[in-house]
């Protein structure tokens, strides 16, 4: 009997006796892990496949070991630029032990189309419940949040406005500040002239 989990984001084939290395696990040696992603089991006769995971099917081990992969080197560099950077990397794993591959064991992970099912059961419970509270209630904060609504609105579009109209008016005065120191110019010219 073989199954396919998936665990820290990766897909492996599994079979009891085999040891795998996941992404690092909390826990501590000799301690049992369940995966319940399981995607597939299979035997000889028949196979099992999940959409996207069987429900009730779970994979159960022991940790067999916390460790370091073996180190690897980043190196970064630009050419032309005078950039180097050396850098060393070792990944932290978990091996884990298969003890157990069960079908039908305690209640995994529920596949995406349980969950859709239990969500619109929750949205029919709660458009029931909206339904049962008296009208006027219902009413009353409608009206509220209309009016709140309303009242930034206005405060919105009034903000804009004094922004459109202050800078014109301001436009305005220096005009009419030029206009006159013109005109005043001229004055005194002209009664020089005329003395």
């Amino acid at each position: 009997m073989y199954a396919i989990i998936e665990a820290g984001g990766k897909q492996y084939r599994v079979s009891e006796g085999d040891l795998i290395d996941v992404e690092r696990r909390s826990g501590e040696v000799g301690q049992a892990v369940d995966f319940q992603d399981v995607l597939l089991i299979g035997d000889q006769e028949t196979i099992h496949v999940g959409k996207p995971v069987l429900a009730g099917a779970r994979v159960v081990g022991t940790i067999a070991e916390q460790g370091k992969a073996a180190k690897i080197i980043v190196f970064k560099f630009k050419r032309r630029k005078k950039y180097r950077k050396k850098q060393g990397h070792r990944q932290l794993f978990t091996r884990v032990r298969i003890d157990q591959i069960e079908l039908d064991g305690p209640k995994g992970r529920q596949p995406k189309t349980e969950k859709i099912k239990k969500a619109i059961t929750t949205e029919k419970e709660t458009t029931e419940a909206v339904a049962k509270i008296p009208a006027k209630t219902v009413k009353k904060k409608a009206a509220k949040k209309a009016a709140a609504k309303a009242k930034d609105k206005a405060v919105k579009t009034s903000a804009k406005a004094s922004k459109k109209v202050a800078p014109k008016a301001a436009k305005k005065k220096t005009k009419s500040v030029k206009k006159t120191a013109k005109k005043s110019t001229k004055k005194t010219v002209t009664k020089k002239t005329k003395e």
